[in-house]
């Protein structure tokens, strides 16, 4: 699993900037995630090889009387209790306060690992402004500036050094391991019970009754694999009561651990942004996917068909996975679902040959060229894969900085397309040519 770092201090220090940074895309997740409480933000990021999540938090008051206040530090020394490691950070312009004084006093009782950041140091000497902050007796401050960037790398690089490599899940190398993610209450562990021919999993009509990711092995036509029923994917400001376990973290790590993604949806309630967040979560993850729309049997035509459409329009770049129609209480649908599983994972690991691939990638060219940049136009001259899970297209060639993602979009549908891989998004990378000129040129 990959190590979680959060991001922890007083409002207005610098937080989201830095967590902005460290994601360091728009297309990462950034946007408020269900079963958190205001302000809380997800995203992935890396430093070298190694991956990470990092969570930013609402700023952490100690003592309030401001109820929201208090759910929002709760859910925040919640996320502290399940990090691998914190960056506590603190405002170096307005210097040592004494909410920093009690935030710090707070961590420091967490027993988790604390690194301090002291950020908005940029044009200022680092000694002087990490001088003060040594008082607070969490080890060497270190001066950043999440504007601009300087020393962020440093910083990260000195937080991961020192949390231990997660080991990925043995099972996840031999057999395929299935994470069934959605809303609360919309037929997850029902699902998976239904899988499993027991009742393994609670189950009843009471949303958030999954507080964690629950793993089991089984068998089904003599193949084994493991699924992970995950916990319900609230929206913001749903989480108010104190005993709700912060299970976020845990549930998009099963993401990432997982080959295939079940997304289970609600026949009954319409489909909602949080629907969409979550499939965009998975669909980043590069993971495999399968669709099941649950309680599928309560509905007329009319409101089959109503459904139908919303998907459509609201999840159409899921166009990649299978979409089925399902009664997890009834266990209508599963065989199909499992169909789809398979066909998902053999195809998130599959192996191309590179032959083939480059003749697929050269009837693409001769079909589509990619459009000129300026005077020259790109050349893509040959292709092999990179990865599996998803599968990875590295193209090589010329001018290869200017194909722009619209030409990239369609490669993937043409390769998607030639090797019949339904079920898992597909990734196209390009790796430029190396000119043998250019140092003639820069000596000139």
């Amino acid at each position: 699993m990959k190590p979680t770092v959060v991001l922890v201090g007083r409002p207005n220090v610098g937080k989201s900037t830095l967590f902005n940074r460290l994601t360091r895309s728009r297309d990462a997740i950034v946007h408020d995630l269900p079963g958190l409480t205001r302000d809380r933000h997800y995203g992935q990021g890396r430093v070298g090889g190694k991956p990470y999540i990092v969570v930013d938090t609402g700023g952490l008051e100690p003592v309030t009387k401001d109820a929201l206040l208090a759910r929002m530090a709760q859910q925040t020394r919640q996320a502290v209790d399940e990090a691998d490691a914190v960056i506590f950070m603190v405002d170096g312009r307005a210097g040592l306060t004494p909410q920093d004084r009690a935030i710090a006093a707070d961590l420091r009782r967490t027993g988790r690992p604390l690194w301090l950041a002291v950020n908005k140091a940029e044009g200022m000497r680092r000694g002087v402004v990490e001088a003060e902050f040594h008082e607070l007796g969490l080890g060497d401050p270190l001066a950043i500036s999440a504007t601009h960037g300087d020393s962020v790398a440093e910083l990260m690089e000195l937080v991961l050094e020192a949390v231990p490599d997660e080991v990925e899940p043995e099972v996840a190398s031999k057999h395929p391991m299935i994470a069934v993610v959605g809303r609360p209450n919309v037929g997850k562990s029902t699902l998976v019970n239904a899988v499993l021919g027991e009742e393994r999993m609670i189950a009843f009509d009471q949303p958030g009754t999954t507080r964690d990711s629950i793993h089991a092995d089984f068998e089904r036509g003599g193949r084994p694999y493991t699924i992970v029923d995950t916990a319900g994917l609230r929206r913001r400001g749903k989480v108010d009561e104190a005993v709700e376990k912060f299970s976020v973290v845990k549930t998009l790590q099963s993401v990432a651990d997982a080959n295939v993604v079940v997304l289970v949806l609600d026949a009954h309630q319409e489909i909602g942004d949080q629907d969409a967040h979550i499939a965009g979560f998975v669909v980043e993850a590069g993971r495999a996917m399968v669709v099941a729309i649950n309680k599928w049997d309560g509905l007329d035509a009319g409101q089959r068909d109503h459904i139908k459409r919303e998907y459509a329009r609201k999840l159409a770049f899921l166009d990649f996975a299978s979409v089925h129609h399902i009664s997890a209480l009834r266990g209508q649908g599963i065989g199909a679902v499992f169909t789809s599983i398979d066909a998902a994972y053999a195809a998130a690991m599959a192996k191309l040959a590179t032959p083939r691939l480059t003749r697929v990638l050269i009837d693409a060219v001769g079909k589509q060229p990619p459009p000129r940049s300026g005077v020259s136009r790109p050349k893509l001259r040959y292709a092999h894969q990179g990865g599996q899970n998803p599968p990875v297209i590295v193209i090589h060639g010329n001018a290869l900085d200017a194909v722009p993602d619209s030409y990239r979009r369609y490669l993937e549908h043409r390769f998607a397309e030639a090797f019949e891989l339904r079920g898992t998004p597909l990734r196209v990378q390009f790796k430029q040519g190396r000119n043998p000129f250019a140092e003639r040129r820069r000596g000139a």
